[in-house]
């Protein structure tokens, strides 16, 4: 199966590291043009040195932008005004006990990882109804299902990314465009191993602490280690092509089998 995305713009939200680097390199090798964020202009500038000499034959642009509030969202889509593949990977994740988390947190965690997910749908999703063809995706996190009780904000978050997608995909019903959630299970990012050591003795080597957190805090995973971002791209990679046309309103789990359930 090749992938061919030419001719297709795509937009990946906070892509200028971790798992959104790696979609918006995996976008790229496919053939898509590839709008690179992050909130500033430096950050975005030295992600996109980075990608390309890693993928000296892809097409990158800039779009820097804070998406979280209603004027970052408006400038990144005034720098890429046509957009056919949406990758809505902008979160925010920290420990936090669930009696301190006060109301300015759980409203800061809804606007990172909720609302600027609805506000770029909103902006992007009619274009692609009209031309006939697009697609969104959320990139959502296992704590979606199985909400984590050092970070339930975080984890209802998630949770209603869910509803989001399966609401903006029966709007683009019969259109030619899908929407989808991409569940990613335990992942290996810096901020993950940042929060790892959250959890673990900061003197334990990055092995030992990746084991004892996957033992203590994610035993349910099947392939008991992280997943490598690269895996959670293939995903958004191949959702993102016309081999996906058939699957949308779906939440399609990466997650290491980490949620214990036989159903998607």
């Amino acid at each position: 199966m090749r992938i061919d995305l030419t001719g297709r713009t795509a937009l990946v939200t906070a892509s200028t590291n971790g798992i959104g680097a790696a979609i918006a390199t995996g976008l790229a090798r496919a053939g898509a043009r590839v709008a690179v964020n992050g909130r500033s202009e430096k950050s975005v500038a030295a992600a996109l040195e980075r990608q390309r000499a890693a993928s000296p034959d892809g097409e990158f642009v800039a779009a820097p932008g804070d998406v979280s509030t209603e004027a970052g969202a408006d400038q990144v889509l005034e720098a890429v005004p046509e957009v056919d593949i949406l990758i809505n990977n902008l979160g925010v994740y920290g420990v936090r006990p669930a009696m301190e988390i006060d109301d300015d947190e759980w409203r800061r965690y809804f606007e990172v990882n909720v609302l600027s997910a609805v506000r770029l749908t909103r902006g992007c999703l009619s274009g692609m109804i009209e031309r006939g063809w697009g697609r969104v995706q959320y990139i959502a996190s296992d704590s979606a299902i199985v909400t984590p009780a050092e970070m339930i904000h975080y984890g209802v978050s998630k949770t209603a990314l869910l509803g989001v997608s399966r609401g903006f995909a029966k709007t683009a019903s019969g259109t030619g465009v899908t929407v989808n959630c991409v569940i990613a299970g335990p992942t290996h990012t810096g901020g993950v191993e940042d929060f790892v050591y959250e959890l673990v003795d900061k003197s334990v080597p990055w092995e030992e602490a990746q084991h004892e957190f996957m033992v203590k805090h994610r035993p349910q995973s099947l392939i008991q280690r992280l997943i490598e971002p690269e895996e959670i791209a293939n995903m958004v990679v191949y959702l993102s092509s016309p081999f996906a046309s058939a699957t949308t309103g779906a939440a399609v789990r990466v997650d290491g089998g980490y949620v214990d359930s036989i159903v998607p």
